[in-house]
């Protein structure tokens, strides 16, 4: 071989990685009470980081979806042909419950395992989106409790099936959801879908829809104006009869990313439907779906982080610049270490978040009021970090990172939807700010999580505070939900870490975070800190 061609600090592939190894997300699941399935998680992480897995992801990202309106003598069949890839990984992520199997599982921490697992299934996030609503649409469909009796038990089978046919004859179904349109976004109540009732008990759905990701699943829940406003719906793809329902898809969505997911739009030509709730009450109904998959939001940006960091701490690992390894220089120890500290603080507080959910599902009304506050405002927050995050994560790479071969270059397009989805940054800022005012008692839980850290540190003392004077002042208060919000969820962030955390983490994230220590760009940590057991805990081993 000629000389010019030897490869020579290059960095090899990172194969057979397990994401579990991070000490952040299984310190976590143990203290939120899902220790039980730490097992499950490892095993899953194993999984998730092997080669098959890691290239199911590559191709079921590089091959989108393709729709296929009319079979090829013009009847309308409505299909979204898959790469053979995305079958496997939604097998996978079913077979191991990470859609609506801790519905089905009573025992406490059940809702933080599916969280932890989330967390190390970084193969491809795209079909994560109806395993996500899969696991949402449960505590709605409930409802309907005659609905619930014939669907849950196949909403939370860890049997796949992407079969097109009646939801009854299968072993195992997915559930999406269809709320948006095009002249409301986020706004749902300007919807003008129109939903008449049948003497039957079944309704009628004329509209269009200009949001419906997912749209192969077997069933959605649907919102709709009926005669009694705004309603919920629940409508199958296929009828128990056995005919395709009308519901017409119109495009697939051409997006930044989440390729392999279909988003679609689609038009309700005389679908039939049945109400989920009461008449009227469409939006309170789908709020716990909605609740769930901003959970899920807030999960998926702080993996994000964990799994670009980890590619981009690898790369350090093996790289060599000016005669010494990068994760070695200085610089790049700064910049590794901030990374960090952002992966671990959104790690602490989506599991925190994730454990109030299981709690408040066990009926614990305090972490029920925790919740409605903290995940709001950290569902904006987190998810606001993740693509600068995975920016700097790819900068690390240098030209290599920008390359597809990477993989930071879908890390970063993924970024910036959790954002958007399930209420972009404003909707999710005044949903904090709503909260507040609607329940008040939510702000005194609040106040008492934050007063466990009190004390053991004064500059988070002096955060919370303000922010208690902040909250107290209600002049002009939506025009500064973002910086509300943004604070409260710095303070629940720097009180787990305080209280939990790691001692280096906790003070890099107390002295830049909250004090203020830091520039505008990562890498910007201030001298004084002790950076390596920082790195230590995120290095990639084996």
């Amino acid at each position: 071989m000629s000389i010019t061609h030897v490869v020579t600090n290059q960095v090899p592939p990172l194969h057979d990685y397990n994401p579990a190894s991070s000490p952040a997300l299984i310190e976590a699941l143990i203290r939120e009470g899902g220790g039980w399935g730490v097992d499950e998680v490892t095993e899953l992480g194993a999984i998730s980081g092997s080669q098959r897995t890691q290239r199911w992801g590559e191709l079921a990202d590089r091959n989108r979806p393709i729709l296929r309106t009319h079979d090829v003598v013009g009847n309308r069949i409505d299909e979204v042909e898959y790469d053979p890839a995305y079958h496997e990984l939604m097998r996978t992520a079913i077979e191991h419950g990470l859609h609506a199997a801790p519905w089905a599982d009573d025992r406490p921490g059940a809702h933080v395992l599916r969280a932890a697992k989330t967390g190390v299934w970084t193969a491809e996030p795209g079909h994560m989106c109806p395993i996500s609503m899969t696991n949402a649409v449960i505590p709605a469909l409930r409802y309907n409790p005659e609905l619930a009796k014939v669907y849950e038990p196949l909403l939370t089978s860890r049997v796949y099936d992407p079969e097109l046919k009646p939801a009854t004859s299968k072993a195992g179904i997915t559930a999406g959801m269809s709320m948006t349109e095009k002249q409301g976004g986020s706004d749902v109540r300007a919807g003008t879908t129109q939903a008449t009732p049948n003497a039957d008990g079944s309704y009628t759905l004329v509209g269009h829809k200009w949001f419906t990701s997912a749209p192969m699943c077997d069933v959605f829940l649907v919102l709709a104006q009926a005669p009694g406003g705004l309603s919920c719906f629940f409508l199958p793809r296929v009828l128990p009869d056995g005919t395709r329902n009308r519901m017409l898809l119109q495009r697939l969505k051409d997006k930044l990313g989440n390729h392999a997911n279909a988003s679609s739009e689609i038009e309700y030509d005389g679908a039939t439907a049945w109400l989920v709730g009461e008449e009227g009450r469409g939006v309170s109904v789908i709020i716990e779906m909605v609740n769930l998959t901003r959970m899920d939001c807030a999960l998926a940006s702080a993996t994000s982080m964990r799994d670009g960091l980890s590619r981009a701490v690898y790369h350090a690992q093996h790289r060599k610049a000016f005669g010494a390894y990068l994760i070695d220089q200085p610089l790049m120890r700064n910049v590794l270490a901030d990374l960090a500290v952002e992966a671990e603080a959104a790690t602490t507080v989506t599991m925190r978040m994730a454990g109030a959910t299981d709690r408040a599902i066990h009926g614990d009304q305090r972490e029920t009021l925790l919740r409605r506050i903290g995940l709001a405002a950290t569902k904006y927050w987190v998810c606001k970090q993740s693509a600068p995050h995975a920016a700097e994560a790819m900068e690390c790479l240098g030209g290599n990172g920008y390359i597809e071969d990477s993989r930071m270059p879908r890390i970063y397009r993924e970024a910036p939807l959790m954002g958007i989805w399930e209420g972009s940054g404003n909707v999710s800022a005044l949903d904090t700010l709503r909260a507040a005012v609607t329940s008040p008692e939510s702000v005194a839980v609040l106040f008492d999580e934050l007063s466990l850290a009190g004390g053991q540190d004064r500059r988070l003392d002096a955060h919370v505070g303000a922010l208690k004077a902040e909250l107290a002042q209600p002049d002009n208060a939506e025009y500064r939900a973002r910086k509300i919000a943004e604070d409260i969820c710095l303070a629940l962030q720097g009180a787990q870490l305080v209280r939990h955390g790691h001692p280096a983490v906790a003070e890099a994230f107390l002295a830049t975070r909250i004090g203020g220590q830091r520039g505008g760009a990562y890498g910007t940590l201030p001298s004084g800190l002790d950076v390596a057991p920082i790195l230590e805990r995120i290095l990639v081993k084996g």
